[in-house]
């Protein structure tokens, strides 16, 4: 499957029209317009309204959906509205819990992101990032810690959340999903806080993370960027590849340069261009 780079992915709530264009703007690679956990009850099916119209006004515009859950009321109209706009790049399944919830999902004709976020959906997670339509997982920490009633901000449950987090990843790879999208830092005015924890998501595989503020983006996108290190290292390998005329595998440095090699030396300069 292809790799197109996708480090941030902007929450806007479906409520707050006046927030959609601001989003949009923020410089993220995708934005997400939530109908589920960022609406109130009340107005969950006036996001619907809202969204419409804001794609009606602004027919360049492209978003991403997160859905109300299954088995919520108003999932069936969300999935209903998401197939109905071509605007609508994709669905953000939230609380998927096995692999039928994402074929429903699928019917919309839409890519489908599923967020892991509870404990049935790390048991269902070998089928659910096998369902048809399923372009990548992303891991709903927060939710997931309440469901397993971890401490906050312990070591213990850094422990087990990074447990899952590699089981998303693992499951991710093995499907041929794109990489995987870490959950929401919380802090949103703790910057130093994010690129932390968006640095050591990216060392684990993952590509990139929800956020939940415009402010969070440029934190997000200067953590993942390569060093000039790096840069300098995979134009170096990439031209040692030229130089060896298409060889599977050579040396340079006295370190071998095979296809592994000379796809992550792509990756980082794919990262450096976005």
């Amino acid at each position: 499957m292809s790799e197109p780079i996708l480090r941030s992915a902007l929450f806007v709530p479906g409520s707050r029209p006046q927030r959609f264009a601001k989003a949009l703007a923020a410089g993220a690679d995708a934005v997400i317009v939530d109908f589920e956990d960022a609406v109130e009850e009340a107005f969950k099916a006036q996001a619907r309204g809202h969204l419409a119209n804001f794609l009606g006004a602004n027919p360049a515009a492209r978003v991403w959906v997160r859905v109300n859950a299954p088995g919520h009321a108003e999932h069936a109209g969300d999935l209903a509205f998401c197939k109905q706009h071509s605007a609508v790049a994709g669905v953000v399944l939230p609380k998927v819990e096995e692999a039928a919830q994402v074929g429903v999902a699928w019917q919309t004709g839409k890519p489908v992101w599923p967020i892991i976020e509870s404990a049935k959906g790390l048991l269902a997670l070998g089928a659910i990032a096998q369902a048809e339509g399923v372009q990548r997982l992303a891991f709903g920490s927060l939710d997931l810690a309440l469901d397993l009633n971890l401490k906050t901000g312990s070591a213990a449950a850094g422990h087990v959340l990074n447990s899952a987090r590699m089981a998303v990843l693992v499951h991710s790879c093995g499907a041929g999903l794109l990489p995987p999208l870490d959950g929401v830092y919380p802090a949103i005015g703790d910057h130093e806080g994010l690129r932390q924890a968006i640095g050591y998501a990216h060392a684990m595989g993952y590509g990139g993370a929800l956020c939940i503020h415009p402010a969070q983006v440029a934190v997000i996108h200067a953590a993942l960027a390569p060093s000039a290190a790096e840069l300098a290292w995979a134009r170096k390998v990439l031209d040692a590849s030229v130089a060896a005329h298409g060889a599977g595998a050579f040396q340079l440095d006295g370190q071998m340069v095979d296809a592994p090699v000379l796809l992550r030396a792509r990756r980082l300069l794919a990262l450096a261009a976005t």
